[in-house]
């Protein structure tokens, strides 16, 4: 064998050895990349969230300022997106309207992260009647339709932005739970997990130590996704009267508004609209990405 051919196996070895230890985080990452859709998913987050952090310096009114000299006028160069059947500015109140629509979405699934991803995980960890108890509970859930689940939740607490989070935590929490549970039978007979029991850890640290991390994927991915569905249901119940009330400036509610307005002032219901469809878009683009690249069956 010639000098230039042990180079090459050489470098061919070092080469899988590097592939073999690459953290399969920077894999994800090299993926998620490579996915023209996700990144353009992702890139729209960043200017909702930025937009929503700096809303006071970026709107040029005040949000709930009413002028009644301007009322219901179209897009010009005094304002950019018209103004609504007060006179209010319809571009700051949009980008007002970007924080709330945001925190709903984020706290709404924070809670059934923490909700559904504990039920999921202990039901699945032990299994038996505790998974069987756990589970039938999430069925009864899961029979009634989502929107149709938090706007009867709403209807009991009373309308406002702290009940929307509240009922969009719970309808979302079987799905939650039945996410984690899949992941976690997935990986707790893995040999690591024996390992870990026969040296006498106990369930706690098994769950957190080392179950959770390798279960992780799959609710970083719904969570994505679900944060569109959250801001759609919170759009959907401000629409019927039920989430942020006035003069908040929230996009369903906005739209519900306008839609009085559609034949002589169609920006009013129009531009809100679109702005819950861009929203919504970014996240579910990002939230594809995000399950693409995390699939380890995916080719590198």
């Amino acid at each position: 064998m010639s000098d230039t051919d042990v180079s090459v196996q050489v470098a061919t070895q070092a080469a899988e050895v590097s592939y073999q230890r690459r953290s399969p985080w920077a894999s994800m990452l090299r993926r998620f990349r490579k996915n023209k859709r996700a990144l353009v998913g992702f890139w729209m987050v960043v200017v909702f969230v930025g937009i929503a952090v700096f809303a006071q310096a970026i709107a040029p009114y005040d949000p709930i300022e009413q002028n009644m000299d301007v009322i219901l006028q179209p897009p010009s160069a005094d304002h950019l997106f018209g103004t609504d059947e007060y006179g209010r500015d319809i571009l700051s109140r949009i980008i007002y309207g970007s924080q709330i629509s945001l925190m709903i979405g984020i706290v709404g699934v924070l809670i059934s992260v923490v909700i559904g991803v504990g039920l999921g995980t202990v039901s699945g960890y032990f299994g038996g009647r505790t998974d069987m108890f756990i589970m039938r509970i999430m069925d009864i859930f899961m029979a009634f339709p989502s929107f149709l689940l938090a706007l009867a939740i709403v209807s009991v607490l009373g309308p406002g932005m702290v009940n929307v989070m509240i009922a969009i935590g719970i309808f979302s929490v079987p799905t939650f739970a039945r996410i984690s549970r899949s992941a976690v039978i997935s990986v707790k007979n893995k040999e690591f997990i024996e390992a870990a029991k026969s040296m006498g850890a106990s369930h706690a640290r098994v769950i957190f130590k080392h179950v959770l991390p390798n279960s992780v994927a799959p609710i970083i991915v719904l969570s994505t996704m679900r944060i569109a569905t959250a801001i759609l249901t919170a759009s959907g119940l401000s629409f019927l009267g039920m989430g942020a009330q006035p003069p908040t400036p929230e996009w369903g509610a906005m739209l519900s508004t306008g839609r009085e307005y559609l034949r002589t002032a169609p920006h009013v219901s129009t531009i809100p609209g679109l702005a819950i469809m861009f929203m919504v878009l970014a996240f579910n683009m990002l939230g594809d990405g995000l399950r693409d690249a995390l699939d380890p069956k995916m080719k590198l």
